[in-house]
């Protein structure tokens, strides 16, 4: 099969319980099919009732087209899917984590028009757990991903927009693509650093748009009224998919577009 000289890459935002999957399965197989998707990519780390992942729920995204499950500080909520995480390259966990941790923290796939991409989960250290250093173990994981392909997209599990930015600014150039998950609000940031990074800081969630990211709203006041512990609810109403859709030069691996989408 012959190679076009573009690669295609969509990614969802971050998918929240059965709300999330459901605004998934209504608008991914069209969005795969307009725009010829060539390896489309979704943060699933909340997939399990809001919190953490099951093996079965990676596998019901799979179905649909989703590719590659990326993950973040809840992807170990459920146990009994930590052994899932050592057996399966198709989802990840952040790279950063210590080595015992279980799971992969990058992986290598080949697309649906022949090309090699290498795919990195890291998370941030600002505000959030003294794991290892996204900067140091990002580059180190570029540079031997480099040897095989000039395709690099980079998950950055994050809570602060600096630390985003400021490692999106690291790796321009030397990678295709940095985006931003975690805080839920789609941002309005998408560009093309000067050496031909693709980045947006926060690509938003897929789920009920009617929440406080993802959060029953009432539940959600109360927590920040009383700030004691109150049990965790999704939101049901108004399901909306947030992702980014990227056009990549093949043989640079430097970025040509990113497109916010934001449906219904």
């Amino acid at each position: 099969m012959a190679q076009s000289d573009t690669v295609t890459i969509l990614f969802i935002a971050d998918i929240v319980g059965k709300p999330g999957f459901d605004a998934l399965n209504t608008f991914l197989p069209g969005l795969l099919k307009k725009h010829r998707v060539d390896l489309c990519i979704a943060n699933g780390e909340n997939g399990a009732k809001g919190r953490g992942l099951t093996e079965q729920i990676a596998r019901n995204y799979f179905n649909i087209g989703v590719d590659v499950v990326t993950g973040g500080n809840h992807s170990w909520n459920v146990a009994a899917f930590r052994r899932y995480l050592d057996t399966t390259s198709r989802v990840l966990r952040p790279l950063n984590y210590p080595e015992e941790t279980p799971g992969h923290g990058s992986t290598l796939v080949q697309t649906k028009s022949g090309h090699n991409v290498g795919v990195i989960n890291l998370q941030g250290r600002t505000f959030m757990y003294p794991i290892d250093c996204p900067f140091k173990k990002g580059l180190e994981e570029v540079e031997r991903l480099r040897q095989r392909t000039n395709i690099i997209f980079i998950d950055v599990h994050a809570e602060a927009t600096a630390e985003k930015l400021a490692l999106a600014w690291y790796l321009d150039g030397k990678i295709s693509a940095l985006v931003g998950t975690h805080t839920h609000i789609q941002t309005a940031d998408e560009r093309i650093l000067p050496r031909g990074t693709a980045y947006i800081t926060d690509v938003g969630m897929t789920g009920p748009n009617d929440s406080v990211i993802g959060l029953d709203v009432n539940v959600a006041i109360k927590r920040f009224m009383s700030q004691i512990p109150e049990k965790y609810v999704i939101a049901t109403s108004n399901n909306r998919l947030n992702g980014v859709l990227m056009a990549i030069d093949s043989a640079s691996g430097r970025a040509k577009s990113i497109e916010r989408i934001n449906l219904p």
